[in-house]
């Protein structure tokens, strides 16, 4: 038995093996070239088919032999060969396909061949792309070439697929992407004419395509419109398995075809693309047979049938040549009956069976012959005899078509004669008719030629308008009403350069908007200006959700207003029911209102915000969590935030449409004017609002009667004059438009003279608006400072109600406006801190004078930030008394218009400048010459620039002179009051650093796990009318969402108890519910300002005023004395923090709790023992009490020395014991609590700096201090300046040049290599590894500068995005401080931005010159990124030298006589010099005390000199044991002037850096009390 076909003598399949070794030399794997490796991978995979293909055909022909045994997978083979099948095996090894086995072996052989031209003649230009065995890796390479060539991430790309118009010809091989061909197409065909998709022609069922050009791409980019995305499988079943990618493994993309059906329609069809046909049976089984006729087989009954089959057995004729007969012989024939031969073999018998039914067809045929030719006869005789009869009837039927042409003739006549009658009729009516329509629509005729004119404009700019429409839609809802203008204006130039027609005056409303609609929508409460209107068009016309941005309530107002009569549901997320109401909402189409969210929204929201619906049965369906809903379309979602500038992920804001409803001034105006007007003249403001809603249905009517009409006439068909009920229709809708048209004009005659009326009170809404954008800064402010509209709107109608009545409208104006800002200021005052009251009223005064126009914007910004330079090119003309940052200041305040003789004029006459310099009141002296002419705040610049500290009394005199004493006077704290403004339902508030209960209340102190307890109480409390009391707020953030909507949700009019209160006390925290905040009555109730005061307090207050207390000890005396001191010691540390640094280095937060443990305490040890232990009370009060606060070593030094004044042997032994040199402040000599606070009384109100240990110099730092911080508060009320791009705004542009300029002064990177060979790394030179180190922290600081800043520019000019690294970068950059980018990888510092980089050029400078000049004989300390690594440089390099532990070093500070020129190198140890000169860059200095330079010690500040400089230092390495330290101050050195830092693990603060010891003829204790420290640089 012999195999079917495949034997070796076949040469088409005796291809050996690719050569893998060869083909990896002529195509080496490259990074630029993947098709060499999708070529390795392809031999392969052919290598290991072919190889079981062969070794299966050579072990079954082993088989058949019976050389081998025959295996159950060879008998598979064998089977499956015998019947024309692919065997499984191979199968199981094969790309995919579902040719028979003929078909499979030739495309398998053609494959192979493709293959080795591959190899022989170079990659093609045209790939077959059903040839390859894993199609995929062929496409990933393409990719691969493409993202390695344009350096894009391959995850961005894809392809587009250009159908060429080349059939079999390459056309040139393109640059991207490749050409494929072999592709096949199955329920369409390709328009080769029309170049896309067709209808199939009848019985095609495959149409092929042509070669198709595959051009990688960005998928992002890619438009779909116009394209059918045809599936491509390998083969015609489609089917398979589903893979890790979510489709079918039969499955190998998507190919966009051009198509002008819709995608469904072929969808529908089934179309689809094949790579491999299955070639029929038929053709493959001839070509079977063919080969065994060859000389191959016949014993397969299979084969041998279809060797039959090639016998056409319809030709019978054949058979007449006597073939008959000679089968005759073989029926005749009793051996030749299928059943014997069956025995023999069964192929023989189906020949015999065939033979058999031959021979009865062939005796039939003789039969049937003779009858077939008498039938052929019979009917020519029957053909003739109806052709004479056709001829007859044709005659007959030509006489009758005459006779009905006649009567056709006399019918048309007669119908003409009709028709004329008819038209005579019809004339008449048309004639009547178009009189009517004349008189009806000609009054149409100008009103409707204006609106043809402008609409025809309109639809010459449709494009660039409908273009710019849907870029304001799409991107610009978040942004301010002048972004948006600028933004649109910046695209209405782009549109016109690109030559795309847009409108001169782009409007959104005029494109988009429906006057009818948007009346509609400000009845609902929308506001009336433009930026609202817009607003509202975006939400009506945006494909995603809205998200609004509405601090002030306005949409949700408008919201619940518009969608009322459609079922509004409003929710919160925190609502239990929440869900419910949603799924409600989506089923029954009813618009629903999320108020309130936050920065992160519900997942459950997902497929909501998505709109992720599908159709089944033809109804819309959403899957929300676990449920499967029907989707109704008239279902609406509004969701709108209380947070006034929150911050939305990306994956957030890319599913809603977020826009930014706050109030807009316009907008706040006019309801302003709305209410004030009601309340003023009531009757002519009910008659306004009657006549907008009249005047809204009447535009509405008359809409409705133009569309009507303009429906009439366009779906007219014909001559309308015919149409009766048309004509009629006109008439009446003519009639009623006229009766509409005529009361229109009377209401607008009417609505003018109310406006006329109303518009007098305008003053009063311009300047309330304004008063509402000042309080609704102070939130920058502070997170705390929040009010609502409502809160503010109910304040004016207070005011209104109060306000003293005129008949006269200037003085009813002038009154209503005294008493709004009077009251505002009151009300807004009780809720500040006492450090932001002036700035508040700064801020009213500087918002009013603004609304006035009184202000100059310039100056004002000059003001808040001193200006911004580099450099000062003119020298210091008094050096000796100006210090270096006035006089830079003066030159910047040279640039401002009206100044710009300033700095001459100082430098001409420093004496007359050097008066106000050092004037005790220089706010109030005179300035020389001209500039004294200066007032307002044209006169506080010039104060700004010389004396600073005496700013707050010259803006305090600012305010009164433009809004008076009242504004500079806050009122004092009235809890009564308070209550009067509270109701059941407003929760009222306290910041307060003391907080303290009132009455029988039920009060808990917030924290973990009370929040039930709180909740339950307040519970109660709603019902039986109770007083619940929530402490420390700020402890529990987690709970205050739980809070917030018990006061929304539970705390409601009808559910609560007239007497129920809540009141809550928190310290400013960002995670306090803002609603509540904006409805609540807020209140502060700090600590007295002031020693007296503080004093005061402490014996007024419990436990002292109790008498049982106070005299309650058994030692009076020392009892009255000691806690005399405890409380001047605790006036002490609280007061003390009015200086800043100088009083502590962290301002702790000492409260009346310290002082009554402490007083406890004290009089506890009194009464138990005779001798009074004073060390334990020291550490009970300094080191618990007190010191339990105290993170900071040297803050805790400082306690205690301040405890030393008060507890000690002399305040109870001494009569008249003084606490200051002055002997202001003593132990009064009396016994009685009266006499105490009446001595109390007897101090001076402002305490001189002496009494708390400072040198008179401190009183300058605190009012710097307060200067400052006034200057930062007003700075962040203030809008930020734009940061857009194309480098449109001033404040853009002077970034844009600080940008450059300071990248011209930055130079390039140290070259580490180059350092390092001059200066290696040695054991015994520990200062070679400390250059290095600096160099690589200097290398990395320089690079984050410059990329910011480079990118910088880029962002402005819009070559970049403006991320919001880049945005913090140009808003400091654009008030002059250093970027916290730059910051988080910088040294300490707190200079602003000149003089940060002057600072940091010198510094690379000197680093550069150490590089250049070898080691420096004197190094600039304060220069060091890392001082700490140079110190333990010095100590390695003594230690190494002398073979000591370093753990014994340390160092002594020699103080030189040298200030700049350096001494001999000492042989251990560094000198340090304090000082580089060079830029005005300043290294080691002293606050709170001087150097001593004849006596070499420290000494007491000059006046008005608030730093001294260090000489020249030795740092002197030793061994510390042996270091004495008698007469020495131990001075604690510090980056900065700020002292403050983050605790370390050394035990110190990050912002401490070593003590240096210094002689002192004063005891240490008098230089802690002054808080004496040195400084490595200053804020200059």
């Amino acid at each position: 038995m012999r195999t079917p076909i495949f034997t070796k003598d076949n040469k088409e399949t005796n291809q050996e093996p690719f050569d893998l070794e060869q083909a990896e030399l002529k195509f080496p794997l490259k990074y630029e070239e993947s098709m060499n490796t999708v070529l390795k991978q392809e031999l392969i995979r052919f290598n290991g088919l072919t190889a079981v293909i062969r070794s299966t055909l050579i072990n079954v022909q082993k088989a058949v032999k019976g050389l081998v045994v025959m295996s159950s997978e060879l008998e598979e083979v064998f089977n499956s060969m015998s019947v024309g099948k692919v065997p499984a095996l191979w199968g199981s090894k094969s790309y995919p396909s579902l040719k028979p086995l003929g078909g499979y072996f030739t495309d398998l052989v053609t494959r192979l061949k493709v293959l080795q031209d591959w190899i022989d003649n170079d990659t093609p230009s045209v790939f077959w792309l059903s040839g390859f065995f894993f199609i995929h890796s062929f496409l990933t390479g393409i990719l691969q070439n493409y993202a390695r060539k344009k350096h894009i991430s391959i995850d961005q790309l894809g392809f587009r697929y250009v159908v060429t118009q080349h059939e079999a010809d390459a056309p040139e091989k393109p640059e991207d992407g490749e050409l494929v061909k072999g592709l096949f197409l199955e329920g369409a065909r390709w328009d080769r004419k029309a170049g896309r998709l067709a209808e199939s022609l009848p019985k095609i069922l495959f149409d092929t395509l042509p070669i198709i050009w595959l051009q990688p791409g960005i998928k992002s980019e890619f438009s779909t419109a116009g394209l059918y995305a045809c599936p491509l499988y390998n083969t015609s079943a489609r089917r398979g398995t589903l893979s890790t990618t979510g489709h079918s493994t039969n499955f190998v993309f998507f190919i966009t075809l051009p198509s002008a059906a819709p995608p469904a329609h072929w969808i529908n069809r089934g179309v689809a693309a094949i790579c491999q046909l299955t070639t029929s049976a038929g053709r493959c089984r001839r070509r079977l047979v063919r080969r065994v006729l060859r000389g191959r087989t016949l014993n397969v009954p299979d084969n041998l049938s279809l060797v039959l089959v090639e016998f056409d057995i319809l030709r019978g004729s054949d058979l007449a040549d006597g073939s008959g007969s000679r089968q005759a012989e073989y029926t005749c024939n009793p051996d030749f009956d299928p059943t014997v031969i069956r025995n023999v073999s069964t192929a023989c018998e189906g020949l015999c069976r065939w033979v058999r039914a031959m021979e009865v067809y062939d005796r039939v045929a003789k039969i049937v012959a003779p009858k077939k030719a008498k039938l052929a006869e019979a009917e020519g005789e029957l053909a003739a005899q109806m052709d004479k009869l056709n001829e007859k009837r044709r005659q007959l039927q030509q006489v009758t078509d005459k006779l009905q042409a006649l009567n056709d003739e006399f019918a048309a006549m007669t119908k003409k004669k009709r028709d004329l009658e008819d038209n005579i009729e019809l004339c008449s009516q048309k004639l009547d008719r178009a009189e009517k329509l004349i008189g009806g629509l000609g009054g149409e005729k100008s009103r409707w030629s204006e609106a043809a004119e402008t609409l025809t404009g309109r639809y010459d700019n449709i494009m660039g308008d409908v273009l710019l429409s849907a870029g304001v839609v799409a991107y610009l809802g978040p942004f301010t009403v002048d972004y948006r203008q600028e933004a649109v204006d910046d695209w209405a130039a782009r549109c016109a350069e690109a030559s795309i027609p847009c409108s001169a005056q782009f409007s959104l409303i005029a494109t988009l908007g429906e006057p009818v609609r948007i009346r509609a929508w400000q009845i609902a409460g929308l506001p009336v200006d433009a930026f609202s209107i817009d607003n509202g068009i975006i939400v009506g016309n945006a494909r995603r959700w809205p998200l609004m941005i509405d601090p002030q309530g306005q949409a949700s107002k408008w919201v619940k207003n518009m969608e009322r009569d459609n079922g509004l549901t409003v929710v919160k997320l925190t609502d239990p029911n929440y869900a419910r109401t949603l799924e409600n909402s989506l089923q029954f189409g009813k618009p629903m209102l999320i108020e309130n969210v936050y920065e992160e929204l519900d997942p459950m929201l997902e497929p909501v915000l998505q709109k992720l619906t599908y159709k089944q049965a033809g109804v819309d369906y959403i899957k929300l969590g676990e449920s499967v809903l029907e989707y109704s379309p008239d279902f609406r979602l509004y969701i709108t935030t209380r947070l006034r500038n929150p911050h939305y992920l990306p994956e957030i804001a890319v599913k809603v449409t977020l826009l930014n409803f706050m109030i807009t001034p316009l907008g706040l105006e006019d309801q302003l004017l709305g209410i004030v007007a009601a309340k003023e003249k009531p009757d002519l403001e009910q008659k306004k609002n009657e006549l907008i809603v009249e005047g809204a249905n009447n535009q509405r009517l008359l809409k409705e009667i133009e569309d009507q009409i303009l429906e009439v006439l366009s779906s007219s068909k014909g001559n309308i004059l015919e149409d009766e009920t048309a004509i009629q229709i006109l008439s009446s809708s003519k009639v009623l438009s006229e009766e509409i048209t005529a009361k229109q004009a009377v209401a607008a005659a009417t609505e003018k003279e109310i406006d006329e009326a109303r518009v007098g009170y305008r003053p009063v809404a311009v300047h309330s608006s304004t008063l509402f954008f000042c309080i609704s800064e102070l939130a920058n402010i502070d997170p705390m400072y929040q009010y609502s509209l409502t809160w503010y709107i109910g304040l004016y109608l207070h005011s209104i109600q109060s306000s003293p009545k005129s008949p006269e409208l200037k003085t009813r104006i002038l009154a209503l406006n005294d008493f709004f800002t009077r009251s505002i200021y009151r009300n807004v005052c009780r809720s500040l801190f006492e450090k932001d009251k002036l700035l508040f009223s700064c801020l009213l005064c500087v918002g009013i004078m603004k609304g006035r126009g009184e202000l100059n914007g310039e100056q004002w910004r000059f003001f808040l930030t001193g200006g911004i330079a580099l450099d000062n090119p003119y020298p210091n003309p008094a050096s000796g008394w100006l210090t270096d940052k006035a006089w830079a200041e003066i030159v910047r305040l040279s640039s401002l218009e009206g100044f710009s003789k300033l700095y001459r004029d100082v430098a001409r006459t420093p004496p007359a400048w050097k008066a106000i310099y050092d004037s005790s009141a220089p706010q109030e002296a005179r300035y020389p010459g001209a500039w004294d002419e200066k007032t307002g705040l044209a006169r506080m610049l010039l104060l700004r620039s010389m004396r600073p500290d005496k700013l707050i009394p010259a803006v305090q005199q600012f305010i009164v002179d433009n809004l008076g004493a009242y504004y500079i006077e806050p009122p004092t704290f009235d809890l009564p009051g308070s209550y009067g403004d509270s109701s059941c339902i407003t929760p009222l508030i306290f910041f307060a650093e003391d907080e303290g209960q009132a009455g029988h209340v039920q009060t808990i102190s917030l924290g973990q796990g009370q929040g039930p307890i709180a909740a339950q109480m307040i519970e109660t409390a709603l019902v039986e009318g109770g007083w619940v009391v929530l402490q420390n707020c700020h402890l529990a953030t987690s709970w205050m969402p739980q809070l917030e909507m018990i006061c929304e949700n539970q705390i409601v009019p009808e559910k609560t108890h007239q007497r129920f209160r809540l009141w809550l006390t928190s310290y400013p925290s960002g995670d306090f519910p803002v609603s509540v905040l904006q409805n609540g009555v807020k209140m502060t109730n700090e600590p007295p300002k002031g020693l007296r005061a503080n004093l005061l307090r402490s014996y007024l207050n419990d436990p002292i005023s109790s008498p049982d207390f106070f005299g309650g000890c058994k030692q009076p005396q020392a009892w009255h004395r000691l806690l005399f001191g405890l409380c001047f010691f605790h006036g002490l540390v609280q007061e003390r923090r009015q200086f800043g640094a100088l009083g502590w280095n962290i301002p702790y937060e000492f409260n009346e709790s310290d002082l009554s443990i402490s007083m406890t305490q004290l009089q506890m040890f009194l009464n138990e023992y005779e001798h009074i232990p004073l060390a334990a009370l020291t550490y009970l009060t300094g080191e618990c009490n007190y010191g339990g606060r105290v993170t900071d070593d040297k803050d805790r030094r400082l306690l205690l020395s301040l405890l030393a004044l008060s507890y000690n042997d002399n305040i109870i032994n001494r009569a008249g014991y003084e606490f200051s040199p002055s002997g202001v402040y003593y132990v009064p000599d009396v016994e009685e609590h009266g006499e105490y606070v009446e001595y109390l009384r007897s101090l001076p109100m402002l305490a001189h700096p002496e009494v708390f240990g400072l040198h008179e110099n401190a009183d300058i730092t605190k009012d710097n201090k307060e200067t400052n911080q006034l200057l930062l508060g007003l700075l962040k009320t203030q809008p930020q300046q734009a940061a857009t791009g194309g480098g449109g705004g001033s404040s853009a542009g002077a970034v844009t040049e600080l940008a450059a300029d300071l990248l011209s002064r930055l130079q390039e990177p140290f070259d580490l290599e180059q350092a390092e060979l001059k200066f290696p790394l040695k054991y015994e030179e520990s200062m070679n590894t400390v250059l290095k180190q600096e160099l690589i922290r200097f290398n990395g600081l320089t690079a984050v500068i410059r990329s910011t800043l480079i990118n910088v520019q880029k962002a402005v000019k819009g070559l970049v995005v403006m991320s919001s690294e880049l945005e913090e970068v140009f808003n400091s950059m654009s008030v002059g401080k250093v970027p916290a980018l730059w910051g988080s990888k910088s040294y300490p510092s707190l200079k602003p931005l000149g003089g940060y980089f002057t600072d940091l050029v010198t510094r690379l400078k000197v680093l550069q010159d150490w590089i250049d000049n070898d080691t420096p004989s004197v190094f600039w300390l304060s220069g060091f990124f890392f001082i700490h690594s140079f110190l333990t440089g010095i100590l390695q390099n003594y230690a190494r030298k002398k073979h000591i532990s370093i753990d014994q070093l340390g160092f002594r500070y020699v103080v030189t006589q040298h200030e700049a020129d350096a001494p001999e190198k000492p042989e251990d140890g560094e000198l340090v010099k304090p000082s580089e000169e060079c830029g005005g860059i300043w290294g080691l200095f002293l606050e709170g005390a001087r150097w001593d330079r004849k006596a070499g010690r420290l000494a007491e500040s000059l006046p008005k000199i608030l730093f001294d400089t260090l000489p020249i230092i030795w740092l002197q390495p030793g061994i510390k044991s042996e270091f004495s330290t008698a007469g020495l101050y131990a001075c604690p050195l510090y980056n900065t002037s700020a002292r403050r830092g983050t605790l370390s693990t050394t035990g110190h603060s990050t912002n401490f850096v070593f003590f240096i010891t210094l002689p002192s003829a004063a005891p240490p204790a008098h230089w802690i009390n002054r808080g004496v420290a040195a400084i490595c640089q200053l804020d200059d």
